[in-house]
Formats: structure tokens, C-alpha cells, sequence
């Protein structure tokens, strides 16, 4: 290998190390200031189109015989002096403040594991070129050096820039439109899970552990004294699921409503004014905070734990009904202003209905007795 190619292959490698790390420790980049104002989503996405393509002949260079150094270290310098540097400053720009928490956090995610695939692929290269090396001097041809790794180390590169391409598309809205989505199905599947629990078949693991004969005394003493309270027992888990599936349907319904009169907007919404992006963060925090809720709920309704059913779904509750408050004044403009309307909007009015439903559906949460 020539020194120069020895070079950029370990400054390839030391910068994807570096670039990483400065990802993983964010600070105020020089670039901010002249980018201020400005959007840096056509940047993650012009620098991950720019590495897609240069990797493309990275790979074809690499696969071709004979093994050409001095082409891959072409292509390398010009990674190295522009498409990295300016993935990292435009993955820098995307701050917390002007695009969420979460979207910040995925673009800073999905940029490191598209330096650390560039950075396997580049120690792929440097194998085969010293496999060449060895082949060479044994007299032999490059031809035989089989390079099945380097296949997959492109194809994961691809896909970490294709995935940062994607998100770019979608941007922050359409990422938090998935993400609402993804917990909306979350609380479904529990929904699904509680309609097939059957209380009444609570027992049948139990008595698969014992035994036939383990129980059979047990049973001839406590059929008659026992029959009562378990009928009792299974009537109340029974209303119990009942209000809680009652109670989980406008929940379920109250996502979809979200994504389509609020979210997926004619004319999209804008990013300027900071009070959108707070109340996209908070919107997020109660939406995303509802799937686990309901799952401990779920929980302690199967173990017939009516306390910690109640105290769940109360946290549900307090979680949805902040979510459509949130969202019932429109979004502001990027004037300032917020958008008015001689009458409410579509959300506003149906929000009115659904916090009737929800009171009503919720009622039991307040009249239900504690367990001794």
C-alpha cells in the first residue's frame, strides 16, 4: 500500500471516530452562526445523499480488479474534506429547541450509525488492500481475493442513509405523526390482549400446578364455601374489563383524531414560533406516556388488583385529556399570531364532545371503592 492511501484510510477512520464522539457530546458548532435561521434538514439530507453516492464507488472501486489505491483514496479525501464534515455540522444543527427532543434525537442516532457503517466499510477496504498486498507478493492475482463483507458494509451504509433520507422527508411532523401512530397501536394491542383475557379461566394455571390429585381434597373442601365468592369474584374482574375496554376506546379514538385534524394539516405547520414546538414536546410526553400506563393497568387487572387498576387508568386519563388540551387552540403562525376563526375549528368542537364521553366513561374510577 502506498503511504498516501495508508493516510487517508486512517484519517477516514480517526474522523468517523471523532465525528461520533462530538455527536454523542453535542456543543455549539462555529457553523450555527452562519446557518442560523436557516433549515438544516436539506443539509442531513444533500450530505447522506452525497455519502450514498461516494460509497457506491467506494464499493465498485474496492470490488474491481485490479485493486486501485489511488482511486479509493480519491474518493476518500473527498469524504473525508466535505460529505463528513458536513453530515456532522448539519446533524449539529438540528437542535432540541427548533426541532424537538425526540427528532433531534433520532437524526443524532441514525447519523452516528451511518459514521460507524462508513467506518466498517473502510476497514473492509483496508483488509482487501492488504490482502492484495499479501497476494502480490506470493505472485498471485487479486482476482482470487473473495470480498463477501464488503457487500454487506455497503448495503449498511445505504441503509443508514436512506433511513436519514427518510426521516428528512417525513421531517419533524410526519416523524411525530409515525410516533403517535406507533403508541396509538400500542394501546390497541393491549385493548386486543384484554378482550381475550377471560377471568374465569384465571384459575386453570394454578390447577395445572397442584394437580389432580394435590387438589382434590382441596376441592371437596371448599366447593361449597368457595363457589359463592368466586362467582363474586369474576363478576366484579368481569365489570372491571368492561369499563376498562369502555374507557380505552376514545382514548384509541382520540389518536387518530390527533394525526388527522391537528397533525396531518393542510399547509403543514410551522416550526418558527417556539410555542409549537413546546407543544408538539408535550404533546409527545402525554402520548407516549399512555401505552405504558394502560399496560401496567393490564397488569393489575389480571392479578385483580383493583387499586393499581384505578391508579393507572386515572394516570391514562390525566395523560389523554392534557393531550387534547394541548391541541385545542390551533397552531401559531409564523407571524406570531395565532390562527383565528369566527367559530371553532373541527378539533375544538369534537374536543368538547370527547371530554363529555370521557367523564362519563371514567366515572367508575371515582366511585370505585378501595380494597380493604
Amino acid at each position: 500500500m502506498s503511504k498516501n492511501f495508508t493516510v487517508v484510510i486512517a484519517t477516514s477512520l480517526a474522523l468517523s471516530t471523532q465525528f461520533q464522539a462530538a455527536l454523542s457530546s453535542p456543543t455549539t458548532d462555529p457553523a450555527a452562526t452562519e446557518y442560523k435561521g436557516k433549515d438544516a434538514l436539506p443539509l442531513v439530507s444533500a450530505s447522506a445523499t452525497a455519502l450514498r453516492a461516494q460509497v457506491t464507488k467506494l464499493s465498485l472501486l474496492a470490488m474491481m480488479s485490479p485493486f486501485t489505491p489511488s482511486a479509493i483514496a480519491g474518493i476518500l479525501t473527498a469524504v473525508n474534506e466535505s460529505v463528513l464534515p458536513s453530515l456532522v455540522t448539519a446533524a449539529l444543527l438540528v437542535t432540541p429547541n427548533k426541532y424537538t427532543k425526540a427528532f433531534h434525537t433520532e437524526i443524532n442516532t441514525l447519523s452516528k450509525t451511518t459514521l460507524k457503517e462508513f467506518s466498517a466499510l473502510v476497514e473492509e477496504v483496508k483488509l482487501i488492500a492488504k490482502q492484495t498486498d499479501e497476494a502480490k507478493r506470493e505472485g498471485k492475482d487479486d482476482k482470487d481475493i473473495t470480498k463477501p463483507d464488503l457487500t454487506l458494509s455497503t448495503g449498511r451504509v445505504w441503509d443508514a442513509c436512506d433511513r436519514l433520507n427518510d426521516l428528512v422527508a417525513k421531517g419533524v411532523v410526519g416523524f411525530v405523526i409515525r410516533r403517535v401512530e406507533e403508541w396509538r397501536d400500542l394501546v390497541r394491542d393491549a385493548m386486543e390482549e384484554i378482550e381475550e383475557w377471560d377471568p374465569e379461566e384465571g384459575d386453570d394455571f394454578f390447577d395445572d400446578l397442584i394437580g389432580e390429585e394435590g387438589k382434590a381434597d382441596e376441592d371437596q373442601q371448599n366447593d361449597d364455601d368457595g363457589d359463592d365468592d368466586d362467582d363474586q369474584d369474576t363478576a366484579a374482574l368481569l365489570a372491571h374489563k368492561k369499563a376498562t375496554l369502555r374507557f380505552l376506546k376514545p382514548v384509541v379514538q382520540m389518536y387518530s383524531v390527533v394525526v388527522v385534524n391537528r397533525l396531518r394539516i393542510t399547509g403543514g405547520i410551522s416550526l418558527e414560533p417556539s410555542e409549537n414546538i413546546a407543544k408538539l414536546e408535550s404533546l409527545m410526553a402525554n402520548l407516549q406516556s399512555i401505552p405504558d400506563q394502560v399496560d401496567e393497568a393490564a397488569g393489575a387487572l389480571y392479578e385483580d388488583n383493583t387499586d393499581g387498576l384505578i391508579r393507572h387508568m386515572k394516570q391514562v386519563k390525566s395523560h389523554a385529556a392534557n393531550a387534547v388540551d394541548i391541541l385545542v387552540s390551533p397552531w401559531s403562525t409564523k407571524k406570531d399570531a395565532r390562527a383565528k376563526s369566527s367559530t371553532e375549528d373541527k378539533f375544538a368542537m369534537w374536543s368538547k364532545a370527547w371530554v363529555k364521553v370521557l367523564r362519563e366513561v371514567t366515572r367508575w374510577l371515582d366511585e370505585t371503592p378501595d380494597k380493604a
